[in-house]
């Protein structure tokens, strides 16, 4: 894996700084509602989406460091055999998963672009722009799919 500055992978910058500029941001609207008595409109929006996007990151996270909850009861029991076709199934169905949400987000961004051209409120920005943190930081959460079952399968190997 290639580190970055500090030795920390791109994915902790990342969430590093959606957590900076989330801070900074609200911040600022509340500097600015009590020495203006204005409050930013555009915060919600940023921090929301900032989250979002965020959140995404950490699940990619998540998975690489093996930090998802798991039911370990019952498949600890199983044989090595069974615990690898289960490591398996799961992070095929994981992937299953992201795959079905990134299908409906490419499509909303597609009828965002071709039919409903919607702007956001505060900042008047496509929309779509903010969908697209989704399919595109996916990215993260397949990387971290295939290496917490590389790193599970590793650990299960046959003497």
């Amino acid at each position: 894996m290639k580190k970055l500055l500090f030795g920390f992978p791109l994915g902790h910058w990342l969430v590093a700084i959606c957590m900076a500029a989330m801070v900074v941001i609200a911040f600022l609207n509340i500097l600015s509602r009590y020495i203006f008595h204005f409050s930013l409109a555009a915060t919600e929006e940023i921090t929301i989406n900032l989250f979002v996007w965020m959140t995404v990151i950490g699940i990619g996270i998540a998975f690489e460091r093996g930090g998802h909850m798991g039911m370990v009861t019952f498949f600890n029991m199983f044989p090595r055999a069974l615990q690898k076709t289960w490591i398996i199934v799961y992070s095929v169905l994981a992937v299953g998963l992201f795959l079905v949400l990134d299908y409906y987000m490419i499509q909303a961004i597609y009828d965002e672009v071709t039919l409903f051209q919607a702007r956001s409120a505060a900042l008047d920005i496509p929309v779509w722009i903010y969908y697209l943190g989704l399919p595109v930081l996916s990215v993260f959460v397949f990387k971290g799919i295939y290496k917490d079952a590389m790193t599970r399968l590793a650990e299960r190997k046959e003497d």
